[in-house]
């Protein structure tokens, strides 16, 4: 879909919702390095549910085209995101962050508060200072970690840390999969461009959360400790937090019948308590 950016326009990648509804609609955003295809078993289920749903491609990951090379840092993601929404979604919408996709959701609902009705995070990696001592390394280095963060080998390894009990056939398709838009010829400088940034560091806005927020975390998470669920459900002012037995860093590919559960019963919880409170109201007035 055509997403008008700074003094261009992105031909930007998503899966659009085939269920139309006048309820908020679920946006499913992504983890590092990924794509909206990480959502390959959880949307359909969403959709069977009766929501509309959308998955996006954050700017500088997934399959947008970017052969015009635009600025991939925190604040043009931000703000390509939000010239998505505002051409596309239009209102208050349910906004799904995985892994760092968490940073990316919290970022833009502290921003633009009236876009975002609630949160869903999953397994959220939120407490990194940004891409760290990789932001200082020369450009020459820099284009080489990325080569290699695109290797099979890596991937794989990665994809091995990832899950809890998943056979090696099922790792092997993740991990083609997931690297599938690292094959794009923009994918290197685009990389790059984020890694010397910065990247996120949000952590002073988790306090800023004005929106009720469902946590998601894999019991066996080997990728981000339990501990920092806990801590994110303490400094949320209004959140709640569910763990998935058995499960690893991303719930949605390993788990997705457990954490489309989870997604639906927070969301049908929260809609009957604005009901409640909506015939309370007109009773009083009454």
């Amino acid at each position: 879909m055509l997403v008008s950016f700074a003094e261009n326009a992105i031909m930007s990648s998503c899966v659009k919702p085939l269920v139309k509804s006048n309820e908020p609609p679920i946006v499913l955003l992504h983890g590092f390095d990924s794509s909206c295809l990480e959502w390959r078993y959880g949307y359909p289920l969403l959709e069977e549910a009766g929501f509309e749903t959308w998955a996006v491609d954050i700017l500088g990951w997934g399959f947008s085209d970017l052969e015009n090379l635009p600025p991939c840092d925190v604040v043009s993601k931000r703000n390509h995101f939000y010239q998505f929404w505002k051409s596309y979604i239009r209102r208050p919408m349910i906004l799904i962050g995985p892994s760092l996709g968490s940073a990316v959701a919290i970022d833009f609902a502290v921003n633009y508060p009236e876009a975002v009705e609630k949160l869903i995070l999953i397994d959220a990696s939120v407490y990194a200072e940004g891409t760290g001592n990789l932001a200082t390394l020369p450009r020459s280095v820099a284009y080489a970690g990325v080569y290699l963060l695109k290797s099979l080998p890596l991937r794989l390894y990665a994809n091995y840390l990832t899950f809890t009990n998943m056979s090696l056939g099922t790792i092997l398709d993740g991990t083609n999969v997931g690297r599938l838009h690292c094959l794009l010829p923009w994918w290197d400088d685009a990389t790059v461009d984020f890694m010397t940034s910065g990247g996120y560091k949000i952590a002073p806005l988790i306090r800023k959360v004005k929106q009720k927020t469902l946590i998601i975390w894999g019991a066996n998470d080997r990728i981000v400790s339990n501990k920092l669920a806990v801590q994110l459900h303490c400094e949320l002012p209004n959140a709640i937090l569910r763990q998935i037995p058995d499960c690893g860093h991303i719930p949605h590919l390993e788990r997705p019948d457990s954490t489309v559960k989870l997604i639906v019963e927070f969301i049908k919880t929260e809609k009957k308590k604005l009901s409640r409170c909506v015939s309370q109201v007109s009773q009083v007035s009454s």
